[in-house]
């Protein structure tokens, strides 16, 4: 509560800093001017202004901009945003420590998307080039009233470069290191028809070379493996006497990519040796390949296929690795839609937005067989072993992933233009989407998983004592499907009470429902949580059967006491084996925003405001989840007080400064737990009580003619105040930093920091124009970023934790006299630092060893390891672009 004092206390003083300072200035509206700072026109607000003028922390990312800098991808956004970080990976936001922590679709984003005013599921489209984009807004901050669809951390803007009324054309080329290359084109002009502007624009960016090398002869090498292309057309209008807008986009595009693109990297980075115990514990339900190193197995008959033999290649780099089943990403399906009609009305406008995206993913790699995780990476290259009993195991499990997500939204909004003190915003919301999002495991090798089962009396009691067949290997199956149907109403006013204050109050209310089925089945073979603590060895060289041991390992409570948001009791289908039950669930919430605004001349802004944002509840279902017990979780809610000042100081300095305290409840968290058969289920719990708290610059200065430098810092502090859960990597709550608080191994929450927030993270970018060179003009850029540590999951230990790192880039720019060449040299990561865009995850290596003469097991621990999500190594190429006309 101090700091919320202390924060309007501060703009007081802010006001009285800058009250006596007045410069009347002009700003030129062309990119390429060197004297004068650029102005920027943003639409945060639903209305174009002025980005000075706006009572709201935007980070504004024009074409100019982009290609000055460097910023060719999200990830490059993120170094000159204060706040914000992104997992390319796994394609998560997380913006002022308010982030999404699971890529369930039944869990929201925190961070909002609009494609062109369009609610987008996801955020890698907002890295597109700046030939289809004209500019990116990042709002920071709630924006509860005008974004309310999961805004609760922020909004990314992403505005399309529009048709042409005169003749336009351009075609750029791209070629890098990895042998990387993209071709690039677009088409604009005037039609037969009219009043109406078309534009056509393409790509295709192909990448043959990993950035990891794979050390297993004739393997692929991964990172960023791409062959990714899209088409987009455009076409606008104006009718009955201008009275009428309308602009209308349609989007195609199809990913066949090795290794790259999202997804393609999410086994992360595990500097670990291999695990070498026969099977994970608890839970273990396969063998693991790593046994086949550990020279006490008595194993025999090894396949392994790296040169390195037992030695993990990861262990000293992030570049090299011994994987014999690839990550393969695919996009068959992505079509992508949005229409604008605007009605100019006297006084006000009539605007109507709708869109919607329909897309098919699909993701194939292998699953883990070692730290009790799925998602761990560190998986031997043995394709085969024989146990000492004379078993032949084949360890080598891939897994498919897949989304088909379909959605579609409706927005309406009334905007005021009339010249009066009092401006509008009003509007109402709709939005629909449906989703399946299937996953399983295949491991065609090993033909036991296909039956028949061990004990069906006893294990498919649920299906009358005999299991369904199971014909595809698959040891892990699951099937959810879902839909979600969300709707607001909405308005801001803005009332000038004098030429210098200006107050602001805007309210939305939100309603949000999602309902679905999830179907799961989970097999299990070769280790003694199958056979009631029997391993494999006891059964001799023909090894036990497989045992489908689902009916013990989901949630079944009985009808009168289903958990919250679980709507019926499970139910098991003889024919396929599949558990099901069916989810169901509303959620709806008030939030708004209250602000003032002082504008003592036109180069000052000092803003303080309050809003409060909200994000949707759901359940965690899919991604290797089996109908846990705790499968729903509730809304989110922030409430942000915030202070800004936006100040130009002559045409030369540009300040903008924020600082921000969020009472932020209800954290959705997905957390591993022990389930039934010793699985280990991931609950989705909320954490009760969080803060995040901060201070952010951003900072442009015109030093001396043609010398510009970018700067921007963020300091955040944002940590849990409440809560409680156990830690998967640390169940008993033993290693250091652990706050037990009962003898099962749950730990205090509080003053554990919150995912993917450094507390500190700065910029800073200086370019340099030499006119009249070469027949043009040369820019020289130079780029160094530095981000603190960070932490990829809610216990702050030394095993989650991403170290800190710096990177520096540079590009020169030529551009011809008049304007329609320009050829670009670029480095990044020039010194081929480690990076890391999110926290790390840290996972223990538990497991049984059997001994081959006895059969008695023995646990072994060989410690907790962190996997790791890193920023690209060195790149460097050539850029061209030509301009017909």
């Amino acid at each position: 509560m101090n700091y919320k004092v202390s924060l309007f206390a501060t703009s007081a003083l802010l006001a009285a800093a800058v009250g006596g300072v007045s410069h009347a200035q002009t700003r030129p509206g062309g990119p390429t001017s060197a004297t004068t700072i650029e102005e920027l026109v943003v639409t945060a607000e639903k209305r174009e202004q002025n980005l000075q003028d706006v009572p709201v922390a935007v980070s504004a990312f024009t074409d100019n901009k982009r290609e000055l800098v460097g910023i060719n991808s999200i990830q490059d956004m993120t170094n000159f945003t204060p706040g914000l970080t992104y997992n390319s990976a796994t394609d998560r936001v997380s913006l002022r420590g308010v982030g999404r922590l699971t890529n369930v679709l039944s869990g929201d984003a925190s961070v909002a998307n609009y494609n062109d005013g369009v609610y987008e599921t996801f955020a890698v489209q907002a890295g597109r080039s700046t030939l289809f984009l004209d500019r990116v807004e990042v709002l920071r901050g709630p924006q509860g009233t005008l974004y309310g669809r999961n805004s609760i951390g922020g909004a990314i803007n992403e505005i399309s470069k529009r048709p042409t009324e005169q003749w336009y054309a351009e075609v750029r080329g791209t070629y890098e290191n990895y042998d990387h290359h993209i071709l690039e084109g677009a088409i604009s002009g005037p039609t037969f028809i009219p009043n109406v502007q078309f534009r056509l624009a393409g790509d295709w960016e192909r990448q043959t070379e990993g950035w990891s090398k794979n050390v297993i002869p004739g393997a692929p090498s991964e990172g960023n493996v791409i062959n990714e292309w899209f088409l987009e057309g455009q076409l606008q209008g104006k009718f009955f006497n201008d009275k009428l807008d309308f602009w209308a986009k349609w989007g195609d595009g199809v990913w066949h990519n090795g290794a790259g693109g999202p997804g393609g990297g999410s086994g992360g980075w595990t500097p670990a040796p291999y695990p070498t115990y026969e099977f994970a514990t608890p839970g273990g339900i396969q063998l693991n390949a790593g046994y086949a190193c550990n020279p006490a197995s008595g194993v025999t008959n090894v396949v392994n296929v790296s040169p390195l033999g037992c030695v993990n290649p990861a262990q000293s780099s992030p570049w090299k690795i011994a994987r014999i089943i690839p990550y393969v990403v695919r996009l068959p399906v992505y079509n992508t839609e949005a229409i604008h009609l605007t009605w100019h009305a006297k006084n006000f406008d009539i605007k109507y937005v709708t869109g919607g995206v329909d897309y098919h993913y699909k993701l194939t790699g292998p699953t883990s067989t070692a730290g009790g995780s799925l998602l761990n990476t560190s998986t031997t290259p043995v394709l085969a072993y024989t146990l000492a009993s004379g078993l032949r195991v084949f360890p080598q499990e891939a897994f498919d992933y897949r989304e088909y997500n379909r959605f579609w939204s409706h927005e309406v909004n009334i905007v005021s233009t009339w010249d009066s003190p009092l401006q509008y915003v009003v509007g109402a919301y709709y939005f629909r989407q449906t989703y399946r999002q299937p996953v399983y495991t295949t491991l065609h090798a090993q033909p036991q998983w296909n039956g028949p089962f061990f004990l069906p009396s006893v294990f498919c009691g649920a299906t009358g004592g005999v299991c369904a067949p199971e014909t595809d290997n698959r040891r892990y199956d699951n099937r959810p499907h879902s839909e979600a149907i969300s709707w607001a109403t909405f308005g801001q006013i803005d009332y000038k009470i004098t030429d210098q204050w200006k107050a602001t109050l805007g309210l939305r209310y939100s309603h949000d429902r999602k309902d679905g089925t999830e179907s799961v089945r989970l097999l299990c073979w070769g280790t003694s949580v199958c056979y009631g603590g029997f391993p494999a060895e006891v059964f001799g060289p023909a090894g036990p059967q497989v045992a489908d041991i689902t009916a013990f390992a989901v949630s079944n409570p009985p009808a009168n006491a289903l958990p919250r948001g679980i709507v019926s009791p499970t139910r098991f289908d003889p024919a396929t084996g599949l558990a099901s039950r069916d989810y169901d669930s509303t959620w709806q919430a008030t939030t708004g925003t209250a602000g003032l605004e002082w504008q003592p001349d036109t180069d000052t802004n000092v803003y303080a405001k309050y809003s409060r944002g909200y994000k949707s509840g759901g359940y965690y279902v899919g991604i290797f989840t089996f109908l846990a017990p705790n499968a729903w979780a509730d809304k989110e809610l922030v409430d942000s007080y915030e202070i800004g000042l936006k100040k130009n100081f002559g045409s030369t300095l540009q300040t903008n400064l924020a600082a921000y305290y969020y009472d932020y409840k209800n954290l959705q968290v997905p957390i591993s737990v022990l389930s039934g058969a010793g699985q280990v289920a991931t609950n989705f719990i909320n954490v009760p009580k969080s803060v995040s708290q901060g201070f952010e610059a951003e900072i442009t200065w015109l030093p001396i003619e043609n010398l510009q430098v970018l700067f921007n810092y963020s300091y955040n502090d944002a940590h849990v105040k409440k809560g409680s859960a156990i830690d998967v990597a640390d169940p008993t709550a033993t290693q250091p930093g652990a706050k037990p608080i009962d003898t099962l191994g749950t730990q205090d929450l509080s003053g554990n920091r919150l995912p993917n927030a450094p507390k500190n993270k700065f910029a800073v970018n200086a370019n340099y124009t030499w006119r009249s060179l070469f027949g043009g003009d040369l820019v020289g850029s130079v780029s160094y970023v530095w981000r603190d540590a960070q932490y990829g999951a809610l216990f702050t230990r030394a095993y989650n934790r991403a170290p800190s790192w710096d990177q520096w880039d540079a590009r020169l720019t030529w551009t011809s006299a008049d304007s329609r060449n320009r050829v670009i040299l670029f480095g990044k990561n020039i010194f081929n630092k480690i990076g890391y865009d999110g926290g790390a995850i840290g996972s223990a290596f538990v497991g049984t060893v059997v001994n081959p003469a006895t059969a008695a097991q023995t646990v072994v621990n060989q410690g907790i390891w962190s996997t790791y999500s890193v920023t690209p190594p060195r790149t460097y190429g050539i850029e061209i672009q030509h301009k017909f006309f």
